[in-house]
């Protein structure tokens, strides 16, 4: 019998692939993880969700100071903005959560392997100036930022930049251009915008949020313009000059026409993400990836090279941390033997602005096609936050819930709402729907008053027509 290193090798210590060593660690198992960074926990506790977030967090404070939010509520204050120490705070979260992972590490004798990875054959992998043989490979490689053909992104000058210098501009732009209306564009957009920048938002679509529900779609654009925020739908970027501190862009209708220009101080290019695949040594043991660069798995997350496994960003579905980490768990346990498994069809999706949008399941649109188009197949109830009682008090009056079910046996199919937290409303529905519960077992069961959860209550109550406080 073969002797290895390590039973398992992950790689990548993003949020899948530090969740699948600590888990397979807990089964038992011998298990190291390859990481390129100087640090664990990938783009996401680095320089994604959790610095993001913590920008988000402290800039909404900033906005609730100085454009009268605080003061409807009595309080009144002149803010001063302190970029430098806003800065320091997004890296002291970065910097407790990613040393939190090497704790976790040690705690569960996960070996922290330093450099690139590269697959010498299906069993031995080299990272940096070493070799390391294991049973099984688990790929957790992630993803990174898509480039736009015709805008070169630097950083460095923080004038053409990508997420992750958004994230770190020295100071607050005068006038900032988002190519691409998804998440991360209007989260990094919102950050600056509530800051003092003045926002263009250039879309090639004709609507913001791509995947989301119709509705929430349309809403989102009243809310961003309502912020301030300027919405260019329906046009391309066609490229980019910069000429010292700015930067000209030139546009064009999507559907082809008249070419413009548009100058601004900080260009942000959000047009997507696309898979780690590349430089993995791939070809050593016979992998091909898709046309997207992803790696194909089954239903267990083996790929056809035996003993070699793959999870979250570089295989198919939504690019999405919590993804990751379910997969990650999920293929640790069927890696040591048990039954691993993740439900894709109940994946939530959350967009953190303010208010937060977020859902799970399927769009009313897809619910239909689901049906062949009838209408008559499913019913949706819908409920306005401005009728519920908490949001009233707290002075949050946008969005709504809106609960989407199957007619015939009420089975919910998908939930969707915009209010300011979405985002944590979202787990109720999400954990529903993973026990197939219909409208009727949500508007039925007791919610806590006053609570933004109400909305969804009401909004399941609607589905039957019979919502209680609109």
């Amino acid at each position: 019998m073969a002797e290895y290193d390590y039973d398992v090798l992950v790689i990548g210590a993003g949020p899948g692939g530090y969740v699948a060593a600590i888990r397979a660690a807990q089964l038992g198992l011998k298990v190291a993880c390859a990481e390129s960074r100087e640090t664990l926990g990938g783009t996401c506790l680095n320089v994604g969700c959790i610095p993001s977030k913590a920008m988000l967090h402290a800039s909404e404070f900033f906005d609730a100071a100085k454009n009268g939010a605080m003061a409807e509520m009595g309080i009144e204050t002149t803010p001063k903005l302190n970029l430098d120490k806003m800065h320091d705070q997004r890296l002291d979260a970065v910097d407790g959560l990613t040393k939190g992972i090497e704790f976790l590490f040690k705690k569960n004798k996960v070996d922290w392997k330093k450099g690139h990875a590269t697959f010498q054959d299906a069993h031995t992998v080299k990272v940096g100036d070493e070799t390391v043989t294991a049973k099984d490979v688990i790929i957790a490689t992630g993803s990174s930022v898509t480039p736009l053909p015709g805008v070169e992104v630097d950083n460095d000058k923080q004038v053409v930049v990508d997420s992750t210098g958004a994230l770190q501009l020295a100071k607050v732009p005068q006038k900032m251009v988002v190519i691409g209306g998804g998440v991360i564009g209007l989260e990094m957009g919102s950050i600056w915008n509530r800051l003092g920048a003045e926002v263009i938002v250039v879309e090639f679509l004709d609507q913001l949020l791509p995947g989301m529900d119709g509705d929430v779609r349309k809403e989102a654009a009243k809310i961003f313009k309502k912020q301030g925020m300027e919405l260019r739908m329906k046009t391309k970027v066609t490229g980019c000059t910069v000429k010292g501190k700015k930067a000209v862009l030139t546009l064009e209708p999507a559907a082809g026409g008249e070419e413009e220009t548009l100058e601004a101080d900080c260009v942000l290019v959000s047009i997507g993400r696309r898979p780690n695949t590349e430089g993995l040594g791939l070809e050593n043991i016979g992998l091909e990836v898709n046309q997207r660069g992803q790696i194909e798995t089954d239903h267990d997350f083996r790929t056809k090279v035996d003993g070699v496994w793959a999870i979250g960003d570089c295989v198919p579905g939504p690019m999405l941390a919590h993804k990751a980490e379910d997969e990650g768990i999920a293929c640790a346990e069927n890696v040591a033997g048990q039954t691993g498994i993740v439900n894709h069809d109940i994946i939530p999706g959350v967009v953190y602005t303010l208010p937060e949008f977020a859902g799970v399941g399927l769009t009313q649109e897809e619910a239909l096609e689901k049906f062949g188009g009838d209408k008559a197949k499913i019913k949706v109830g819908k409920f306005p936050m401005m009728a519920n009682s908490r949001a009233k008090t707290n002075h949050e009056p946008d969005g709504f819930v809106k609960v989407i079910a199957e007619a015939e046996s009420d089975r919910v199919l998908g939930v969707w709402c915009i209010n300011n937290v979405a985002g944590t409303m979202i787990a109720q529905a999400a954990q529903a729907m993973e026990f197939g519960a219909t409208s009727e077992d949500i508007a039925y069961t007791c919610h806590a008053h006053p609570t933004h959860s109400e909305a969804l209550k009401e909004a399941a109550m609607a589905v039957q027509g019979k919502p209680i406080h609109v």
